[in-house]
């Protein structure tokens, strides 16, 4: 299993011969509703497309999400699997076989990889968009992925999960609270789950921030920081900080499960 992280939210997932490209930011600047006075986020450098992408995976209908900009640069006829709100942009923009998961639903990438949807972020007042657990099913390694930090108890399921990748850091916005969840919540789903690695989502090495919005937002916490806190819980677990760009191969062991 191979992992390269683009900064923010976007990865790549290398797994049984199979690229899957979640929420890619890649190109061109990030704004919602393009309203550049509130937030514009720039990147410091643009990455390359990837080539032979077999999936696009996206968890959230927001830009930040479902950035038309990069997905308007991929090929339309890549298959797509995206959460009901993100399903809608990417027929809007013309691609041909869109996947639309709502929580509790599968999806089998060519015989080799499991994707479940499971309740993750909430936007706005009422809207759950997705988190998502896949499975590799020729050796039962899994991965968990959500990027705001907001875990469902339904994972408690799943466990042991092999890689989770989540905030780390809690993006706390003042008199509201944490927008992103970090420190804590990644301490109660790596506790649920046991993973073997998890990563930092939600992250930025190298992206700038313009606009009110960017101004009036706090981060709170470092890895460093988490890395104790797990430790000091007892959990064996390996937190890796890639630079953005980075392939980064895990090397995962095959558990040995109590019948």
């Amino acid at each position: 299993m191979y992992l390269t992280w683009f900064d923010n939210n976007s990865w790549l997932l290398e797994i049984s011969n199979q690229k899957i490209l979640i929420d890619p930011w890649l190109v061109d600047v990030l704004t919602f509703g393009n309203l550049d006075w509130f937030f514009k986020g720039s990147r410091i450098q643009e990455r390359p497309i990837p080539e032979n992408i077999n999936l696009i995976l996206l968890s959230q209908g927001l830009e930040d999400h479902t950035h038309q900009p990069t997905l308007k640069q991929l090929n339309r006829n890549i298959p797509v699997v995206a959460s009901p709100n993100a399903a809608k942009v990417v027929q809007g923009l013309g691609y041909t076989s869109i996947t639309s998961l709502a929580h509790g639903e599968s999806f089998t990438l060519n015989n080799l990889i499991e994707i479940k949807a499971f309740p993750g972020s909430l936007v706005g007042p009422t809207l759950v968009e997705n988190s998502y657990f896949l499975k590799e099913l020729e050796t039962g390694f899994t991965l968990y992925y959500e990027p705001h930090g907001n875990h469902s108890p339904q994972l408690k399921q799943l466990a042991p999960v092999d890689v989770i990748i989540t905030p780390i850091i809690d993006v706390v916005l003042p008199l509201v609270g944490s927008i992103i969840k970090g420190s804590s919540s990644a301490l109660e789903v790596a506790k649920w789950l046991e993973p073997q690695v998890m990563l930092p989502s939600a992250n930025a090495k190298e992206t700038t921030y313009e606009g009110l919005l960017s101004k009036i937002l706090k981060t709170e916490g470092n890895i460093a920081d988490f890395r104790l806190l797990l430790e000091k819980h007892n959990l064996p677990t390996q937190v890796l900080d890639p630079n953005p760009g980075d392939r980064v191969e895990l090397q995962l062991k095959k558990r040995i499960l109590a019948n």
